[in-house]
């Protein structure tokens, strides 16, 4: 079935490809000249956080989200990313912007701000969220960033598809389907981005003060894992106790859907005891186990764009996936705007062979399998011992690797000749080489920079970012672009205040209904 897939797919592409739709959105924590995390609100020059197009922010009021448009090519896409960066850089004044996911300096969560979004109902909604994120995880586990990685497929694409498939359903849930079909492999083959692009392997004391760990001490203010390649995505990172009581399934749209309805409508014990309120203050949307579809936490979402105050589950019941959101990347810290091309080359051929490849159901036996080969590859993935268990066997983790990165080749070799070009065939060769020389793995290389400066994780990432920087400033941003930016910025503080204005309920109202829609 996997080959015979491929073989259409050759067949289709041969006369009708149009390539990818890709689109980034990029976190970076807001930080002082002395690496700790800024203590200003976000600049009024960005414009509305709450309206801005491209430019918003994430957990904290320090921690900036910069979002592409849908692009039809990677250079057009980091294109688009660098004018990005190079508008945020001016307005930064004396701060600047943090390279690594893992975060700068920290004094507990009482230093990290959540972000504002004005008066609004919705405004104070997303606010509100975020309060509930404090008081459920704490506010030290949202300020990690990460870069997410939208990819879809034009319609043009999958009605050939489903005609050389010779499906019968609607388009919309052929759609629906061949993207699950994408999700469930990727979720078989996830462990392998956390080895080729896990840049995440250090962090500074003041992330874990009081947490108990086994990580080890690189300086008095650094500490890392040994072998580790993202702790970011491990236990000292991105972790939910709530959620893992969740069994949200990732074989179908409709059991997907499903499954996070009920973690919206099902109250968990603890946060009831929270409350919503405190002090007459809403410190969280709800006692639910989830306050919003967004807080599950998985490496890959499948979305649907949202039309205003739409729900994301109501959105995708109602017209399907759109596309595919990859969020387990770590910020590359030797990248100014935290990604690469031939990242995002090789991610576009990684996602198109798992939407080809064979992919059956995943039963709960293998599922057990998938999270452990994640979890070992997140806090082990350098240790040349490591052997990842799967439902056929074990298989050291470079050789299984490796077996992934070779059936590739044919792929892409294919797209390269359906674009007169050789970026697949490179994007592949630069992961080829990171398993052939482990020391260019993203996480070795982050070590061995940090060694051979002296400095640790804090000291060396503020260099990084002070370089970065300066690179950014040395040039002016050409004047249409820096005329477009100021215009949306404008337009942003604008659209804020018309919201702001128009709103009629008071907001335990609006929030009543808000909830009673679930």
């Amino acid at each position: 079935m996997g080959e015979s897939r491929h073989q259409l797919f050759r067949q289709l592409s041969a006369n009708h490809w149009s390539g990818f739709r890709k689109g980034v959105e990029k976190e970076g924590l807001r930080v002082d000249r002395n690496g700790f995390i800024a203590q200003t609100p976000h600049p009024r020059a960005l414009g509305s956080t709450l309206t801005h197009p491209r430019i918003t922010t994430d957990y904290s009021e320090a921690l900036l989200e910069l979002i592409t448009p849908v692009c039809n090519s990677t250079g057009e896409l980091l294109d688009t990313l660098y004018d990005i960066h190079h508008y945020v850089h001016q307005h930064l004044g004396d701060e600047v912007l943090w390279p690594a996911s893992m975060p700068c300096a920290l004094d507990g969560d009482a230093s990290i701000p959540i972000a504002e979004y004005g008066s609004s109902n919705i405004g104070r909604l997303k606010h509100v969220y975020r309060q509930g994120l404090a008081v459920r995880y704490g506010r030290i586990m949202q300020s990690i960033a990460g870069a997410h990685y939208n990819l879809s497929l034009p319609d043009s694409f999958w009605q050939g598809w489903q005609q050389a498939l010779g499906d019968g359903q609607s388009l919309r849930d052929f759609r629906s389907e061949q993207y699950f079909w994408l999700v469930r492999n990727f979720r078989r083959r996830s462990w392998l981005l956390m080895l080729l692009f896990g840049a995440s392997p250090a962090l500074d004391a003041s992330f874990v003060a009081d947490v108990k760990h086994g990580l080890k001490r690189l300086d008095e203010a650094t500490w890392y894992g040994a072998d580790a390649t993202s702790l970011r995505m491990g236990d000292l990172g991105y972790h939910n106790n709530a959620q893992a009581s969740l069994n949200i399934c990732f074989n179908e749209l409709q059991t997907y859907t499903a499954t996070l309805a009920g973690a919206l409508r099902t109250p968990w014990p603890d946060y009831e005891k929270l409350g919503v309120r405190r002090d007459g203050q809403f410190i969280q949307i709800s006692t639910s186990i989830l306050q919003i579809e967004n807080e599950y936490y998985s490496a890959i979402r499948p979305k649907r764009t949202t039309e205003r105050e739409e729900k994301p589950i109501e959105a995708l019941n109602a017209r399907g996936v759109e596309y595919v959101e990859v969020r387990c990347l770590d910020l590359d810290p030797f990248s100014p705007v935290g990604v690469t091309a031939e990242q995002l080359d090789f991610l576009d051929l990684f996602l198109l062979d798992c939407l080809l490849a064979d992919s059956p159901r995943i039963d709960d036996e293998e599922c057990a399998h998938l999270d452990d080969c994640y979890k070992d590859v997140v806090s082990r993935g350098r240790a040349e011992d490591l052997m990842l268990t799967s439902c056929a066997g074990a298989q050291p983790v470079l050789a299984a690797a490796r077996a992934l990165l070779d059936r590739l080749t044919p792929l892409a070799e294919q797209l390269d000749g359906l674009t007169g070009d050789e970026r697949y065939r490179k994007a592949l060769a630069v992961q080829l080489d990171k398993l052939a020389h482990p020391g260019h793995l993203p996480s070795a290389r982050v070590m061995e920079a940090m060694t051979a400066s002296g400095l640790g994780h804090r000291d060396w990432a503020l260099a990084q970012a002070k370089q970065q920087q300066a690179e950014f400033r040395a040039r002016p941003l050409p004047a249409d672009v820096q005329q477009a930016f100021d215009t949306m910025s404008r337009e942003s503080l604008v659209g804020q205040a018309e919201l702001e204005q128009s709103d009629s309920l008071p907001f335990d109202r609006f929030l009543e209904q808000y909830l009673a829609d679930r």
